[in-house]
């Protein structure tokens, strides 16, 4: 049974929406009616898949983890989206968007970034097909992430550092949502996450269900049986990941667990709340002012998370557990020791939480996607880790 599609006007049961200005309500219908035809459009469909199979690399593999499985006492499957094109997931989105922005008459595209992965994915779509872009990044995260800074300008993208807050993915999403607002005729925002006003998290979504559905295809082909690891698990900070490869799962005995990082923790810690255009659990103090996250990874350095993983931890349908920096330092390293694949630290979250509840988790398998390449935190690493 495949997620649910949102309702009409953009929930998932309670959370969701289209919380935005009403300067922005006509882009973001057009959006909607642009991707709702496009998707049903075969020669759309062709051609984005040619360009994953072709130019992304697709299908990811799925690596079976022997010496990390043995030292832990549970078998671990890896997801190795950290093998596509540009070092992580966010290209399959990117390029779905950046598709739908020229099919849209758009000539530019705007982004926000964290990690900068995705930003680097859309400069590389941009660069691609021929258009400008802007990519947004906190000042904090332009100095912890300067690899990905150079390489979006080398794509040939203006970087634009966001000054406020806590000048990191929050204040960039800003500062590009108000970058279209002002520029909304001739630009396509291309978001990163599943979050943001309808049609964002439905669209982004559908962009990355490629993750679940080759994943199902390659755990059927490998498990014998019914075909279905145990758990099925990956980071969650808006949550696109997480939700790519749970769109395989939905519906079947798998369980599903999102890892959240322990300051950043919207469904351990968090509140319904609405923030960057939906409605969905949000770091907030008593008045409701949203409140600032912390994390070790800049990808997952966000107070709130996607709406449709809110629904699902509200319903029951996934639970999301919680890690700390520590423990994520010391899975990224265990990785890399044992099987010789540096991870984002991103997804070194999921790991840490396999690795903590290995006793719970005994001889059960574990699929996990591995969203990210570590390359981008080598030089971080290398002050923890000496």
């Amino acid at each position: 049974m495949p997620l649910d599609p949102p309702t009409s006007d953009g929930r998932f049961g309670e959370f969701g929406g289209r919380f935005v200005p009403e300067t922005l309500v006509p882009a973001c219908m057009e959006l909607e009616a642009a991707f709702a035809e496009a998707w049903s459009d075969p020669a759309f469909r062709a051609e984005l898949d040619g360009l994953l199979r072709d130019y992304a690399g697709r299908p990811s593999p799925l690596t079976v983890c022997d010496r990390l499985s043995t030292e832990l006492g549970v078998q671990v499957l890896l997801k190795r989206e950290d093998l596509n094109h540009t070092g992580s997931h966010k290209i399959n989105n990117v390029l779905g968007q950046a598709l739908l922005a020229r099919r849209m008459g758009k000539e530019r595209l705007v982004a926000e970034t964290g990690a900068g992965q995705h930003g680097v994915a859309t400069a590389t779509a941009a660069a691609l097909l021929g258009m400008a872009c802007t990519v947004y990044m906190g000042e904090v995260d332009m100095r912890r992430q300067e690899l990905n800074v150079f390489r979006m300008r080398l794509l040939g993208a203006e970087v634009r550092a966001a000054m406020s807050g806590s000048r990191t993915l929050k204040d960039a999403i800003n500062e590009a949502m108000r970058d279209w607002v002002a520029t909304v005729e001739s630009t396509h925002y291309c978001l990163g996450s599943v979050m943001g006003p309808h049609p964002y998290p439905w669209m982004v979504r559908e962009l990355h269900t490629v993750i679940g559905t080759e994943a199902r295809e390659q755990c059927a082909a490998l498990l014998g049986g019914d075909g279905l690891p145990d758990v099925v698990t990956a980071c969650v900070g808006g949550g696109s990941n997480a939700i790519g490869i749970f769109s395989g799962f939905a519906g079947t005995r798998a369980e599903l667990v999102g890892v959240e990082p322990a300051g950043g923790a919207a469904v351990g810690r968090g509140a319904p709340g609405v923030v960057h255009g939906s409605k969905s659990f949000l770091l907030q103090d008593e008045w409701g002012q949203v409140q600032e996250a912390e994390s070790i990874s800049a990808g997952l350095d966000y107070p709130g998370i996607g709406p449709e993983h809110a629904h699902l931890a509200a319903a029951g349908l996934a639970r999301y557990e919680q890690v700390d920096d520590r423990e994520v330092i010391e899975a990224f390293a265990l990785l890399s020791r044992t099987e010789g694949i540096i991870p984002a630290l991103e997804p070194a979250h999921a790991l840490a939480w396999i690795s903590r509840d290995r006793e719970a988790l005994a001889g059960r398998t574990v699929l996990l996607n591995l969203s990210g390449r570590g390359d981008k935190d080598v030089a971080q690493m290398m002050e923890h880790l000496g």
